[in-house]
């Protein structure tokens, strides 16, 4: 396995490894390994079938439903992402970490695709490690203690999940989760520290009014994703991105209206942030 990085932030492309026939467990650690070490990894040119792509994830860790869209037939883990032809909204399409509302959000996510726009499409991701680790010793200070709220309801993210909740959404997905977790997390594997908040899911600060948490947040939700922060990936035909939810953020850009865009998405069961 080769392993090739893509930007001076984070993400690695791997090469040299052919998922269709599974990996040993060898294979699998350094896979693994190579997550932890550049935060998001991606493997082209794998035509995976769902039950080889599920294989794959269950080599990483152990997948979980999606809460609020329904799983594809026979694969209740496997969710379809997808922005038809007609819609203007894309599944997502904000800055943000995955799940964040829940009570132990995921480990990682991973993303394969099914179809590309002709342009368009990529998705950024941002390393929470250097945004934290940027910040003034001041500022660490301020932060250190402090327990974000997190809500599944905000509305511009909500927005992004409309469509594929009228078409695919799961008959008792609640109306809301709503999860506290540290504002500053620290990554259970590599001991580092990373800002663990989010403009889609963070709406407030235990403690403080929503007038006080307000410009701290606003404050934060800029600077960590600051572009020396990112890397951009341009997704090709049958190709995998799995990253690290723990310590990355990530945002699918929206500039392809009038075409169709579908990725199959697997998370991986995280722990609570501490």
């Amino acid at each position: 396995m080769k392993i090739r990085k893509i930007a001076g932030a984070l993400g690695a492309e791997l090469s040299g490894i052919d998922l269709a026939g599974g990996l040993s467990a060898g294979q699998a650690a350094e896979v693994r390994q190579a997550l932890l070490d550049h935060q998001v990894i991606f493997i082209k040119g794998q035509k995976l079938d769902p039950a080889q792509y599920l294989a794959f994830a269950q080599a990483m860790g152990e997948p979980i439903e999606y809460p609020f869209v329904r799983g594809l037939e026979g694969y209740p883990t496997i969710i379809e992402v997808k922005k038809l032809e007609h819609e203007t909204s894309n599944f997502g399409g904000i800055w943000h970490s995955d799940t964040a509302y829940l009570r132990e959000p995921p480990m990682g996510s991973m993303l394969l695709s099914r179809e590309i726009p002709p342009y368009g499409g990529d998705t950024l991701f941002a390393n929470q490690y250097l945004a934290y680790e940027s910040l003034s010793a001041t500022m660490r200070g301020v932060l250190e203690g402090l327990v974000g709220i997190n809500s599944s309801a905000q509305a511009d993210v909500s927005k992004t999940r409309e469509d594929r909740i009228r078409s695919d959404g799961r008959d008792a997905a609640p109306v809301e989760y709503v999860a506290e977790h540290p504002v500053v997390r620290t990554h259970p594997e590599t001991g580092r520290r990373a800002l663990y908040v989010n403009v889609a899911h963070t709406v407030g600060i235990k403690g403080m009014s929503k007038e006080e948490a307000a410009p701290l947040l606003q404050f934060l939700f800029q600077h960590q994703v600051r572009p020396e922060f990112t890397c951009r990936f341009a997704w090709e035909p049958d190709t995998i991105a799995f990253w690290d939810n723990r310590c990355t953020q990530h945002n699918p850009v929206n500039d392809y209206h009038g075409f169709r865009r579908v990725m199959h998405r697997i998370t991986l069961k995280g722990d609570r942030p501490a």
